[in-house]
Protein backbone atom coordinates (compact mmCIF):
# COMPACT_ATOMS: atom_id res chain seq x y z
CA UNK A 1 0.00 0.00 0.00
CA UNK A 2 1.01 3.60 -0.55
CA UNK A 3 0.25 5.90 2.37
CA UNK A 4 0.47 9.70 2.20
CA UNK A 5 1.42 11.35 5.50
CA UNK A 6 0.30 14.97 5.58
CA UNK A 7 2.30 17.12 7.96
CA UNK A 8 3.98 20.49 8.33
CA UNK A 9 7.40 18.96 7.80
CA UNK A 10 9.33 15.72 8.25
CA UNK A 11 10.36 15.04 11.84
CA UNK A 12 10.55 12.39 14.54
CA UNK A 13 6.87 11.39 14.35
CA UNK A 14 6.72 11.16 10.56
CA UNK A 15 10.00 9.22 10.63
CA UNK A 16 8.48 6.72 13.04
CA UNK A 17 5.40 6.29 10.86
CA UNK A 18 7.53 5.73 7.74
CA UNK A 19 9.68 3.24 9.66
CA UNK A 20 6.60 1.29 10.80
CA UNK A 21 5.18 1.26 7.26
CA UNK A 22 8.49 0.07 5.76
CA UNK A 23 8.76 -2.73 8.32
CA UNK A 24 5.37 -3.95 7.10
CA UNK A 25 6.44 -3.68 3.43
CA UNK A 26 4.36 -0.60 2.67
CA UNK A 27 5.49 2.82 1.53
CA UNK A 28 4.90 6.15 3.21
CA UNK A 29 5.54 9.58 1.78
CA UNK A 30 5.57 12.73 3.91
CA UNK A 31 4.04 15.72 2.13
CA UNK A 32 3.35 19.29 3.34
CA UNK A 33 -0.14 20.77 3.51
CA UNK A 34 1.29 23.98 2.07
CA UNK A 35 1.78 22.17 -1.25
CA UNK A 36 -1.86 21.18 -1.68
CA UNK A 37 -3.20 22.16 -5.12
CA UNK A 38 -6.86 21.56 -5.98
CA UNK A 39 -7.87 21.53 -9.63
CA UNK A 40 -11.54 22.13 -10.34
CA UNK A 41 -13.82 22.97 -13.24
CA UNK A 42 -11.86 20.95 -15.81
CA UNK A 43 -14.86 18.95 -16.94
CA UNK A 44 -13.79 15.89 -14.95
CA UNK A 45 -14.01 14.91 -11.31
CA UNK A 46 -11.30 17.33 -10.27
CA UNK A 47 -8.05 16.53 -8.57
CA UNK A 48 -5.93 17.22 -5.53
CA UNK A 49 -2.16 16.92 -5.59
CA UNK A 50 1.06 17.87 -3.88
CA UNK A 51 3.86 18.13 -6.39
CA UNK A 52 3.67 15.06 -8.62
CA UNK A 53 1.65 13.02 -6.10
CA UNK A 54 -2.07 12.65 -6.80
CA UNK A 55 -3.63 12.40 -3.36
CA UNK A 56 -6.72 10.53 -4.57
CA UNK A 57 -4.44 7.71 -5.78
CA UNK A 58 -3.16 6.98 -2.26
CA UNK A 59 -4.46 3.96 -0.38
CA UNK A 60 -4.88 6.11 2.73
CA UNK A 61 -3.90 9.46 4.19
CA UNK A 62 -2.48 9.89 7.68
CA UNK A 63 -3.23 13.43 8.85
CA UNK A 64 -0.30 13.83 11.19
CA UNK A 65 -0.91 17.48 12.09
CA UNK A 66 -2.66 20.60 10.81
CA UNK A 67 -0.04 23.37 10.60
CA UNK A 68 -0.69 26.82 12.04
CA UNK A 69 -1.92 29.40 9.58
CA UNK A 70 -4.62 31.92 8.86
CA UNK A 71 -8.27 30.97 9.30
CA UNK A 72 -8.58 30.57 5.53
CA UNK A 73 -5.50 28.33 5.33
CA UNK A 74 -6.70 26.05 8.12
CA UNK A 75 -10.24 25.79 6.70
CA UNK A 76 -8.83 24.98 3.24
CA UNK A 77 -6.60 22.23 4.62
CA UNK A 78 -9.41 20.62 6.62
CA UNK A 79 -11.82 20.94 3.69
CA UNK A 80 -9.22 19.18 1.54
CA UNK A 81 -9.25 16.29 4.04
CA UNK A 82 -13.05 16.16 3.76
CA UNK A 83 -12.79 15.99 -0.05
CA UNK A 84 -10.17 13.24 0.11
CA UNK A 85 -12.47 11.23 2.39
CA UNK A 86 -15.49 11.87 0.16
CA UNK A 87 -13.53 10.49 -2.81
CA UNK A 88 -13.21 7.16 -0.96
CA UNK A 89 -9.67 7.50 0.43
CA UNK A 90 -9.40 6.67 4.12
CA UNK A 91 -8.23 9.65 6.20
CA UNK A 92 -7.02 8.99 9.73
CA UNK A 93 -7.88 10.68 11.95
CA UNK A 94 -10.92 11.77 10.01
CA UNK A 95 -11.37 15.50 9.44
CA UNK A 96 -14.53 15.35 11.52
CA UNK A 97 -12.61 13.91 14.47
CA UNK A 98 -9.90 16.55 14.08
CA UNK A 99 -12.48 19.35 13.99
CA UNK A 100 -14.12 18.01 17.13
CA UNK A 101 -10.96 17.44 19.15
CA UNK A 102 -9.09 20.62 18.23
CA UNK A 103 -11.89 22.73 19.73
CA UNK A 104 -11.92 22.54 23.55
CA UNK A 105 -15.53 23.72 23.74
CA UNK A 106 -16.81 21.10 21.30
CA UNK A 107 -14.70 18.35 22.88
CA UNK A 108 -15.98 19.16 26.38
CA UNK A 109 -19.58 19.27 25.16
CA UNK A 110 -19.23 15.87 23.46
CA UNK A 111 -17.60 14.37 26.55
CA UNK A 112 -20.47 15.59 28.70
CA UNK A 113 -23.03 14.24 26.21
CA UNK A 114 -21.27 10.86 26.45
CA UNK A 115 -21.76 10.88 30.22
CA UNK A 116 -18.08 11.32 31.03
CA UNK A 117 -16.95 13.33 34.08
CA UNK A 118 -15.63 16.77 33.06
CA UNK A 119 -14.69 19.77 35.23
CA UNK A 120 -17.25 22.55 35.61
CA UNK A 121 -16.77 24.83 32.62
CA UNK A 122 -18.32 28.02 31.24
CA UNK A 123 -17.73 29.06 27.63
CA UNK A 124 -18.94 32.50 26.59
CA UNK A 125 -18.42 35.53 24.39
CA UNK A 126 -18.89 38.39 26.86
CA UNK A 127 -16.63 39.81 29.57
CA UNK A 128 -19.55 40.05 32.00
CA UNK A 129 -20.41 36.36 31.65
CA UNK A 130 -16.77 35.35 31.97
CA UNK A 131 -16.35 37.40 35.15
CA UNK A 132 -19.57 35.98 36.59
CA UNK A 133 -18.12 32.49 36.07
CA UNK A 134 -14.86 33.50 37.76
CA UNK A 135 -16.70 34.89 40.79
CA UNK A 136 -18.90 31.79 41.07
CA UNK A 137 -16.08 29.24 40.76
CA UNK A 138 -13.37 31.16 42.62
CA UNK A 139 -10.20 29.41 41.47
CA UNK A 140 -10.28 28.96 37.69
CA UNK A 141 -8.16 28.28 34.64
CA UNK A 142 -8.82 30.43 31.58
CA UNK A 143 -7.85 28.55 28.44
CA UNK A 144 -7.78 29.30 24.72
CA UNK A 145 -10.37 27.34 22.74
CA UNK A 146 -7.59 26.26 20.38
CA UNK A 147 -4.14 25.38 21.69
CA UNK A 148 -1.96 22.67 23.18
CA UNK A 149 1.03 22.01 25.46
CA UNK A 150 -0.31 24.39 28.11
CA UNK A 151 0.27 27.55 26.08
CA UNK A 152 -2.08 30.46 26.74
CA UNK A 153 -3.53 28.96 29.93
CA UNK A 154 -3.84 31.28 32.93
CA UNK A 155 -4.82 30.28 36.46
CA UNK A 156 -6.52 33.04 38.46
CA UNK A 157 -8.40 33.28 41.73
CA UNK A 158 -8.32 37.05 42.34
CA UNK A 159 -11.23 38.81 40.56
CA UNK A 160 -9.14 41.92 39.87
CA UNK A 161 -6.42 39.85 38.19
CA UNK A 162 -9.09 37.87 36.34
CA UNK A 163 -10.62 41.09 35.01
CA UNK A 164 -7.30 42.20 33.56
CA UNK A 165 -6.83 38.77 31.92
CA UNK A 166 -10.36 38.78 30.49
CA UNK A 167 -10.08 42.36 29.22
CA UNK A 168 -6.80 41.51 27.47
CA UNK A 169 -8.44 38.53 25.79
CA UNK A 170 -11.42 40.69 24.86
CA UNK A 171 -9.11 42.86 22.76
CA UNK A 172 -8.20 39.73 20.78
CA UNK A 173 -11.89 38.89 20.25
CA UNK A 174 -11.31 35.65 22.11
CA UNK A 175 -13.96 33.24 23.30
CA UNK A 176 -13.69 32.76 27.06
CA UNK A 177 -13.23 29.16 28.22
CA UNK A 178 -13.35 29.28 32.02
CA UNK A 179 -12.86 26.01 33.91
CA UNK A 180 -12.95 25.34 37.62
CA UNK A 181 -9.49 24.42 38.94
CA UNK A 182 -9.27 20.80 40.08
CA UNK A 183 -6.97 19.97 42.97
CA UNK A 184 -4.94 17.23 41.28
CA UNK A 185 -1.74 17.31 43.33
CA UNK A 186 0.36 18.32 40.33
CA UNK A 187 -0.27 15.11 38.38
CA UNK A 188 -2.32 13.91 35.45
CA UNK A 189 -2.37 10.86 33.18
CA UNK A 190 -2.06 10.83 29.39
CA UNK A 191 -3.59 7.70 27.83
CA UNK A 192 -2.88 6.78 24.22
CA UNK A 193 -5.88 5.12 22.60
CA UNK A 194 -5.62 3.29 19.25
CA UNK A 195 -8.42 1.40 17.56
CA UNK A 196 -10.70 1.35 20.57
CA UNK A 197 -8.13 0.15 23.12
CA UNK A 198 -5.84 1.89 25.56
CA UNK A 199 -2.36 1.17 24.25
CA UNK A 200 -0.48 2.62 27.21
CA UNK A 201 -0.23 5.57 29.55
CA UNK A 202 2.14 7.91 31.31
CA UNK A 203 1.74 9.82 34.52
CA UNK A 204 2.96 13.41 34.24
CA UNK A 205 4.03 15.47 37.22
CA UNK A 206 4.41 19.23 37.29
CA UNK A 207 7.78 20.74 38.27
CA UNK A 208 8.09 22.46 41.65
CA UNK A 209 5.99 25.61 41.79
CA UNK A 210 4.10 24.83 38.57
CA UNK A 211 0.52 23.55 38.20
CA UNK A 212 0.81 22.56 34.53
CA UNK A 213 2.04 19.02 33.98
CA UNK A 214 3.05 19.34 30.33
CA UNK A 215 6.44 17.74 29.60
CA UNK A 216 7.12 20.62 27.19
CA UNK A 217 6.95 22.95 30.22
CA UNK A 218 9.32 20.96 32.40
CA UNK A 219 7.05 18.23 33.71
CA UNK A 220 8.30 14.68 34.22
CA UNK A 221 6.73 11.53 32.81
CA UNK A 222 6.90 7.83 33.63
CA UNK A 223 4.99 4.72 32.62
CA UNK A 224 1.69 4.25 34.43
CA UNK A 225 -0.39 1.12 34.91
CA UNK A 226 -3.99 2.06 34.20
CA UNK A 227 -6.83 0.78 36.38
CA UNK A 228 -9.53 -0.85 34.27
CA UNK A 229 -12.03 1.95 34.95
CA UNK A 230 -9.53 4.55 33.74
CA UNK A 231 -8.93 2.57 30.55
CA UNK A 232 -12.65 2.57 29.89
CA UNK A 233 -12.87 6.34 30.44
CA UNK A 234 -10.10 6.96 27.90
CA UNK A 235 -11.59 4.63 25.28
CA UNK A 236 -15.04 6.21 25.68
CA UNK A 237 -13.52 9.70 25.38
CA UNK A 238 -11.76 8.86 22.10
CA UNK A 239 -15.00 7.34 20.78
CA UNK A 240 -16.95 10.47 21.77
CA UNK A 241 -14.99 12.55 19.26
CA UNK A 242 -14.77 9.74 16.69
CA UNK A 243 -10.97 9.41 16.83
CA UNK A 244 -9.19 6.28 15.57
CA UNK A 245 -6.24 7.26 17.75
CA UNK A 246 -5.97 9.95 20.41
CA UNK A 247 -4.18 11.18 23.45
CA UNK A 248 -6.68 11.40 26.31
CA UNK A 249 -5.82 13.44 29.39
CA UNK A 250 -7.27 12.17 32.67
CA UNK A 251 -7.16 14.35 35.78
CA UNK A 252 -7.40 12.39 39.07
CA UNK A 253 -8.57 14.78 41.79
CA UNK A 254 -7.47 14.47 45.39
CA UNK A 255 -11.07 13.75 46.40
CA UNK A 256 -11.20 10.69 44.13
CA UNK A 257 -13.04 11.72 40.97
CA UNK A 258 -11.17 11.08 37.72
CA UNK A 259 -12.06 13.77 35.19
CA UNK A 260 -11.62 13.56 31.43
CA UNK A 261 -9.88 16.83 30.68
CA UNK A 262 -9.01 16.73 26.99
CA UNK A 263 -8.88 14.57 23.86
CA UNK A 264 -6.08 15.30 21.41
CA UNK A 265 -6.92 14.04 17.92
CA UNK A 266 -3.48 14.87 16.47
CA UNK A 267 -1.35 13.72 19.43
CA UNK A 268 2.37 13.38 19.79
CA UNK A 269 3.73 10.25 21.44
CA UNK A 270 7.47 10.73 21.82
CA UNK A 271 7.27 11.06 25.61
CA UNK A 272 4.99 8.04 25.89
CA UNK A 273 7.24 5.90 23.72
CA UNK A 274 10.38 6.86 25.61
CA UNK A 275 8.71 6.17 28.97
CA UNK A 276 7.04 2.87 28.05
CA UNK A 277 9.04 1.44 25.14
CA UNK A 278 5.82 0.89 23.20
CA UNK A 279 5.90 0.96 19.40
CA UNK A 280 3.17 3.58 19.09
CA UNK A 281 3.72 4.23 15.38
CA UNK A 282 3.47 0.49 14.75
CA UNK A 283 0.12 0.35 16.53
CA UNK A 284 -1.20 3.32 14.54
CA UNK A 285 -0.03 1.81 11.24
CA UNK A 286 -1.46 -1.62 12.07
CA UNK A 287 -4.84 -0.06 12.79
CA UNK A 288 -4.67 2.02 9.60
CA UNK A 289 -3.85 -1.00 7.44
CA UNK A 290 -6.64 -2.99 9.06
CA UNK A 291 -9.14 -0.24 8.30
CA UNK A 292 -7.99 0.01 4.67
CA UNK A 293 -8.32 -3.78 4.23
CA UNK A 294 -11.79 -3.81 5.78
CA UNK A 295 -12.95 -1.01 3.46
CA UNK A 296 -11.87 -2.81 0.30
CA UNK A 297 -14.43 -4.92 -1.57
CA UNK A 298 -14.14 -8.66 -0.92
Amino acid sequence: MHIVILSARAGWHTGELCRALAERRHSGRVLPYEGLVARLGTGGAGGLSIGSTAIFDADAVLARIIPNGSLEQIIYRVDALHWIEKRGVLVMNSPRAIERSVDKFYTTALLQEAGLPTPETVVCDSTADAMAAVRTMGDVIVKPIFGSMGYGMVRVSDPDVALRVVQSLEQLRAVFYVQRTIDHGGRDVRVFVVGGRALGAIERRAPEGEWRTNVSRGGSAHAFELPTAWRQLAVRAAAAVGADYAGVDLLPSREGTVFVLEVNGIPGWQGLQHATGLDVAGAIVDHLLCRVSEARPA
